[in-house]
């Protein structure tokens, strides 16, 4: 854990400093920002770094990076992604010098990786903006269960949904289709002019619909030795998704949402993909 933490703090400190460097605005958000405020850095227990990017901030962002290995180490994968394994519906930075297995229904062969997620205008009240949010729901339930692995813990109907949508042909369900109306349908309305504002992909869904002050402007905060940028109403962030953000969970549910099965710190998963 300790050098899964000292690779992605590294990877942290350099996007940051690109995003600077290029006028580009950033935020820690979820359990990044969670443990930057509550610990200064990592939640103890937790393997991951998740970035928020307004959506004029991101596409400018992928258009500098996508696909370009950056400092002979770092490499943006984004959801236009021709890899038929990649069904993120955001991108991911990964460490080229690295090899990291997660756990999907067709397992995903990257290097260790920072979520990089769009922030979407999705309406100018609280009701509005969850029912436009209502169509994009379906069409993320509808990719989740033809991408995500059967699993034990699962409510058994869960499951059960997954492996029946998984055995419709791509023909009838398409993957990469869903992945690019989902994109276009989070495009529709502008984040800088919009009240409410929203990382629409994550797991969290609806619970993302927040008012755009509660990001306002990328403020900065110590994360473990390095200094990075978060939202600036931290607290009504985290209390929205959260409520008592400040009290830490019990010890049996203080363990990571991720499923990787393996790490390899001393071997590029390009190596493999040549």
């Amino acid at each position: 854990m300790d050098r899964l933490k000292t690779c992605l703090l590294d990877m942290l400190s350099w996007f940051h400093s690109y995003c600077v460097d290029n006028g580009l605005r950033y935020y820690l958000v979820e359990g990044s920002m969670l443990g930057c405020a509550r610990h200064h850095g990592f939640i103890p227990w937790d393997d991951d770094i998740d970035i928020g990017m307004p959506r004029p901030d991101y596409e400018k962002l992928k258009s500098l990076i996508a696909g370009k290995i950056q400092n002979s180490a770092y490499l943006l994968e984004t959801e236009e992604s021709d890899k038929p394994e990649f069904f993120y519906t955001y991108s991911k930075l990964f460490d080229v010098r690295t090899t990291q297995v997660e756990e999907r229904r067709i397992n995903v062969v990257r290097g260790v990786g920072i979520d990089v997620f769009p922030i979407d205008g999705i309406g100018e009240t609280l009701e509005s903006a969850k029912s436009n949010y209502k169509l994009i729901a379906k069409q993320m339930d509808l990719l989740t269960a033809r991408v995500v692995a059967v699993r034990p813990g699962r409510k058994w109907y869960k499951n059960a949904a997954v492996r029946i949508l998984q055995l419709v042909p791509k023909a009838f369900i398409n993957e990469k289709k869903i992945m690019k109306k989902i994109s276009d349908m989070c495009k529709q309305r502008d984040y800088d002019s919009s009240e409410y504002v929203g990382a629409l992909v994550t797991t969290y869904r609806a619970k993302e619909i927040i008012p755009r002050s509660f990001y306002g402007t990328p403020t900065i905060y110590k994360f473990e030795d390095i200094e990075v940028y978060g939202v600036e109403k931290y607290d009504e962030y985290l209390t929205h998704l959260y409520g008592d953000w400040r009290q830490p969970p019990p010890e049996d549910k203080r363990q990571t949402a991720h499923l990787n099965l393996s790490i390899d710190f001393d071997h590029s998963y390009l190596d493999a993909e040549s």
